[in-house]
């Protein structure tokens, strides 16, 4: 299944809120699971984002879907992007870009 990390960002209801994010983060596991993909890892981090989510979706259609639904509760904005390993994609890319 592809992966995909999203960076996401509080709003400012969901900064004021942020004592349900456990239960807000338990829901949207379950989102997930209902929708046959995985929210393999979440992180609250420093810096521009407040947390990262590392999920497998099983594909860009579900994971828009996934982004839209959680992003109209209002209390984050996410930012989505395809995630790609060095063990399978990324090599044959970069082989198929090589010149020569």
């Amino acid at each position: 299944m592809p992966t995909y990390i999203s960076l996401i960002r509080f709003t400012q209801k969901g900064v004021e809120t942020i004592r349900e994010g456990p239960k807000r983060l338990e829901m949207a596991r379950q989102a997930f699971r209902d929708a046959g993909a995985e929210l393999k890892a979440f992180y609250l981090v420093t810096g521009q984002y407040d947390a990262v989510a590392v999920s497998e979706v099983p594909n860009d259609e579900t994971v828009a879907k996934l982004s839209l639904r959680t992003s109209a509760m209002g209390n984050v904005r996410t930012e989505t992007l395809r995630a790609f390993n060095e063990d399978g994609n990324v090599k044959t890319k970069l082989e198929e870009a090589s010149p020569g």
